[in-house]
């Protein structure tokens, strides 16, 4: 691994958190990094729900099967895309764009020594409808994925995930 992207290769999916909170800087923080994401056209479709009190990230916890780390997380990050703010108001831009900003977040969790795991919400109706009712999304408005966060509880090592034969050089 090249030791200059050692911070790319630290970032791990945490599901195990202190109880410490994380201070309301610390969540500006990872909202500053979701927003300097590349965006197609310069459009910008993300809209995110801050989630800092353990009511609403229970309420999330009820409305993802996976979300189990969530009951340990002491706030998270609903990610959500406005299909009339995405370029062409296309899905497939909306997609791009909010998967950069979630991975800028997670990218800029780990600098910062939080732990995060990203958690999908679209394409699962059952879990697109009940995240919109839950937290009362307005028409447009898709969730596309859960961040949980939190100070991490467990360890693990940097890591490359390189499989040669997945690249092509040239051609196919």
């Amino acid at each position: 691994m090249n030791s200059k992207l050692t911070s790319l290769f630290a970032r791990r999916s945490i599901r195990k958190y202190t109880q410490e909170p994380i201070p309301a800087p610390l969540i500006n923080d990872l909202l500053e990094a979701a927003m300097a994401a590349p965006s197609a056209m310069g459009k910008n479709p993300w809209q995110i729900v801050a989630l800092q009190t353990r009511e609403s990230i229970d309420k999330l916890a009820f409305c993802l099967p996976n979300g189990k780390m969530l009951a340990g997380a002491t706030a998270a990050l609903l990610v959500c895309g406005d299909i009339n703010q995405a370029h062409d108001k296309e899905l497939s831009f909306l997609l791009q764009d909010t998967s950069a900003a979630i991975e800028n977040i997670l990218l800029a969790a780990s600098m910062l020594g939080l732990g995060a795991c990203w958690l999908g919400i679209h394409p699962r109706e059952e879990r697109i409808e009940a995240v919109r009712t839950t937290f009362c999304l307005p028409e447009g408005i898709l969730p596309v994925a859960g961040i949980s966060l939190g100070w991490p509880d467990e360890e693990k090592e940097p890591r490359t995930r390189l499989q040669a034969e997945q690249v092509h050089f040239e051609q196919w």
